[in-house]
C-alpha cells in the first residue's frame, strides 16, 4: 500500500524554491516538503514561517485552509498552495455556494492581504481512500474553479487533486500502466487539461520496495546511482530506468496517455523515506532516509525529465518536514520528518538550493561530492581512475605519489579523482557513476591535506574548451589532459544517450 494522509488537523506542504509563476509550464525543476501537524506539541504559525525563512523555502502548500498560517505567510513572498480536505469535497460538490464562500474567505481575501496563493489541492488520495465519494470529486473541482473565475483568479490559481499510485492497476512495466477508476479519472484529466493544470501523484518508493519483497535492489528505491547492468528495462519500450521514482512517474504518464491525455504534467505531491521503524521495518533507518532525500534533491536538480518525457522536469515534494508523533500505525508512520517539532534536525538536509530562484543553471549546492563506494574491488577503482584521468580529461596531478591527495588508500585517490571530474562535468552532462563504483555524499570528504573541490553553480562556460586529446595514461602518471573538440563531446554524449535507449 502506498502511504497516504487524510487529515482533520493541520497539514502543510512546503515547496522549496519553486520558480516564478504557476507550477505548470515552468521551466526549472523544484523540490517541495510536506508539513503535517499531527503531533503532541505543534509549532506555532510563527515558528513554521520562521523555519521556512531559515531554510530559505519560498513555497508552501497547506492541506487545509489554516487561517493562522495564511495570516503568518502574508507579506513574506512565499507562494502558497491551499488544500481542500476530503470531508470538504462532498460539501463543495453538493453546494456551490459553500465552494464560492470558501474561495472568497480562504483564497481571494488572503490574496488581497498579500498572501501569495498559487493553487488549490482538492482532497488527498480520495479515489483510493474514499471511493464512495469519487463521484463528488470533479463537481467540487468545477465549483471551486467557477468561483475562481468569478473572482478573476482562475489564471493565477490552479486546481488539482493528489492521488496515490494505488490508483493504477499496474505500475510496472510503466508502459503497461492503466488507471483503476477510468471513468472518474478521465473526468479529472479533462478538467486538468481544460484549465491548464497538473496531475499530483503521491509516490512512495519505500512502500513499493517493501511490497516488492526484494524484486528490485534497494539502491533502485533509494535513487542511488546504479550501473547500466542494474537499470530496469521496460520490455515494451526498451527504456531504461535508473530509479524507481522515475518508473512510477512514467507509469502515470503512460496511464494518462492510454486515456488520450499527453499534455498534462505530473508533480510528485508526496515522496520520502522513514528514518525509524519497528523490528519488522528494517529499511526504515536514518541512513536510508537521508540518502533518499539527498538523492531526490539531486535527481530533481539535474533538470531532466523521466525516460519517456525528457522534456518535462521532474518536480517532487519531500514527505515531510516535521515528525508527527500523533500518527497511528507502525513506528515508521511517526518517523518521516526531517525535523522534530521543536525545529531540531533529525539529519542534515540542504533544502535552500533545491531549485531556488536565481539559482543560475539550476544545479546547486545540493549537488554534493562524488566519491568511490565502499567495498569496490581495486581493479574496478583503477579502471575508474584511468578513465577519469584519460578520457574524462580530469586534472589528476594531485594524486601523484608526491601529490597532496595521494592518500593512504586507492579508494581515497579514486574519490578525489571522481569528485574532480564530477564537479566540472556535471554542468556539461557528466554524472557520478563510474560504472557503478561511485556515489554522492553530502559530508565533505577529507584525506590529510587534501581538500575536495565543490562548485556550487556554473554555466556552459566551465565546460571543456576545444583542443586536442592525448591517449589515456595510468593514474600515477596522469596530468591535465588536453580537452577534445567541443563538438565531438556533444556528438559522443548524444550517441551515448541514443545507445542507452537501444539497450
Amino acid at each position: 500500500m502506498m502511504m497516504f494522509k487524510v487529515r482533520l488537523g493541520a497539514f502543510v506542504l512546503i515547496i522549496c524554491g519553486l520558480m516564478p509563476g504557476a507550477i505548470v509550464g515552468a521551466a526549472a525543476a523544484f523540490v517541495g516538503v510536506n508539513i503535517g501537524m499531527d503531533m503532541v506539541k505543534r509549532p506555532s504559525a510563527t515558528d513554521v514561517v520562521a523555519l521556512l525563512k531559515a531554510q530559505q523555502i519560498n513555497h508552501v502548500r497547506l492541506f487545509y485552509a489554516d487561517a493562522a498560517l495564511l495570516r503568518a505567510l502574508s507579506h513574506t513572498g512565499i507562494k502558497v498552495v491551499v488544500g481542500v480536505t476530503n470531508g470538504e469535497v462532498e460539501m463543495f460538490a453538493r453546494t456551490p455556494s459553500r465552494a464560492a464562500r470558501w474561495v472568497n474567505d480562504m483564497v481571494a481575501a488572503p490574496i488581497a492581504a498579500s498572501t501569495n496563493i498559487t493553487a488549490i489541492a482538492v482532497g488527498n488520495a480520495l479515489l483510493t481512500t474514499l471511493p464512495s465519494a469519487a463521484g463528488r470529486l470533479v463537481p467540487a473541482m468545477r465549483h471551486l474553479h467557477k468561483a475562481l473565475v468569478s473572482a478573476n483568479l482562475s489564471d493565477a490559481v490552479k486546481i488539482s487533486t493528489p492521488q496515490s499510485t494505488d490508483i493504477m492497476s499496474a505500475q510496472f512495466p510503466p508502459s503497461a500502466a492503466s488507471f483503476n477508476s477510468s471513468a472518474v479519472v478521465r473526468e479529472v484529466l479533462e478538467f486538468l487539461e481544460s484549465t491548464g493544470s497538473f496531475f499530483m501523484l503521491n509516490a512512495y518508493t519505500y512502500h513499493s520496495y517493501v511490497d516488492s519483497r526484494g524484486v528490485f535492489p534497494v539502491e533502485y528505491a533509494l535513487l542511488q546511482p546504479v550501473s547500466e547492468a542494474q537499470r530496469i528495462s521496460d520490455p515494451n519500450t526498451g527504456l531504461l530506468y535508473e530509479t524507481m521514482l522515475d518508473s512510477l512517474v512514467d507509469a502515470t504518464y503512460y496511464a494518462m496517455s492510454a486515456l488520450g491525455f499527453r499534455n498534462i504534467s505530473v508533480v510528485v505531491a508526496e515522496t520520502g523515506w522513514p528514518w525509524n521503524g519497528g523490528v519488522e521495518e528494517p529499511y526504515a533507518t536514518v541512513s536510508n532516509a537521508e540518502t533518499y532525500n539527498h538523492n531526490l534533491i539531486l535527481r530533481v536538480s539535474n533538470g531532466s525529465g523521466t525516460p519517456s518525457r525528457r522534456e518535462l522536469p521532474l518536480n517532487a515534494y519531500i514527505y515531510e518536514l516535521y515528525n508527527e508523533d500523533g500518527m497511528p500505525g507502525p513506528a515508521s508512520a511517526r518517523s518521516w520528518g526531517i525535523f522534530f517539532s521543536d525545529g531540531k534536525a533529525v539529519y542534515p538536509l540542504n533544502l535552500s538550493g533545491a531549485g531556488s530562484e536565481g539559482g543560475g543553471s539550476g544545479v546547486n549546492s545540493a549537488a554534493g561530492y562524488c566519491v568511490a563506494k565502499l567495498g569496490v574491488a581495486d581493479k574496478d577503482l583503477v579502471k575508474g581512475i584511468n578513465w577519469a584521468c584519460g578520457e574524462g580529461n580530469t586534472n589528476c596531478s594531485a594524486i601523484r605519489p608526491d601529490g597532496r591527495c595521494y592518500g593512504h588508500t586507492l579508494q581515497s585517490r579514486a574519490s578525489y579523482v571522481y569528485n574532480e571530474y564530477y564537479q566540472i562535468m556535471r554542468f556539461c552532462g557528466g554524472s557520478c557513476d563510474f560504472s557503478g563504483t561511485a556515489a554522492i555524499t553530502f559530508t565533505p570528504p577529507r584525506y590529510g591535506e587534501c581538500n575536495f573541490t565543490k562548485i556550487l553553480n556554473s554555466s556552459a562556460s566551465i565546460c571543456p574548451p576545444p583542443g586536442s586529446s592525448d591517449p589515456t595514461v595510468p593514474f600515477a602518471e596522469a596530468t591535465r589532459i588536453h580537452y577534445p573538440d567541443g563538438n565531438c563531446i556533444i556528438v559522443i554524449l548524444l550517441a551515448l544517450t541514443f545507445l542507452q535507449f537501444l539497450v
